[in-house]
């Protein structure tokens, strides 16, 4: 059993292990603009719009200059909403663009728009609740990536990552998990069992080539 755990395991990880953050073109340390430029991915992805358009959404925002809490707070609203619409994200653009504008105040005001200045204050996974537009599906994604520079969260595996390893037969313990992999490739691991909770087809493809 253990060796087919890792035989799936490797599939996952060679398959389906791309972080959403290495997919927005985000190089994540633990520094204020790649933490909060994955805080506006978290975003993105937490509506009900496809994981791609988000991507690509969180991208064009980027691209615009709007790369951190203060750049994106400066920006005029219909700067937001031209850049989500490039990306494609244009059922939620105008609702999504004021979000991100209050959020983006918010913290400059609050931690001079450093998301480590949150980690310090308290629970960041309760003290993220408060900006516009971040819910608990919001917060899961940002810790399932933020893991890797953030340590003291891991090993992040919530229940949507859970309902992955269960369609590829692997444990469905966070910590069981965490024994298949180097403690560096959780954020992977946790993408990957995402991504095939999401898509059968991934989920078969993956067990066909363990």
């Amino acid at each position: 059993m253990a060796t087919k755990n890792r035989a799936l395991m490797q599939s996952l990880l060679d398959r389906e292990g791309r972080t959403y953050a290495a997919e927005a073109g985000i190089r994540l340390r633990n520094t204020p603009a790649p933490l909060y430029q994955l805080l506006v991915l978290s975003h993105l992805l937490s509506a009900r719009i496809k994981a791609d358009i988000a991507v690509a959404s969180a991208r064009a925002l980027f691209d615009a200059g709007m790369r951190d809490a203060r750049r994106m707070s400066r920006a005029g609203w219909q700067q937001r909403v031209d850049a989500l619409g490039k990306g494609g994200y244009r059922r939620y653009d105008e609702r999504t663009a004021t979000q991100l504008g209050e959020a983006a105040e918010f913290l400059q005001r609050e931690y001079k728009g450093d998301l480590r200045r949150m980690r310090e204050a308290g629970d960041p996974r309760k003290l993220l609740r408060e900006l516009p537009g971040i819910g608990p599906t919001g917060v899961n994604i940002f810790f399932r990536e933020v893991q890797g520079v953030w340590p003291e969260f891991a090993p992040y595996l919530d229940e949507k990552a859970l309902q992955g390893a269960q369609r590829l037969g692997l444990p469905k313990t966070p910590e069981t998990l965490e024994r298949l992999v180097d403690t560096a490739e959780l954020p992977k691991l946790a993408a990957g069992l995402v991504r095939v909770a999401l898509d059968d087809e991934a989920a078969h493809a993956v067990r066909d080539a363990a």
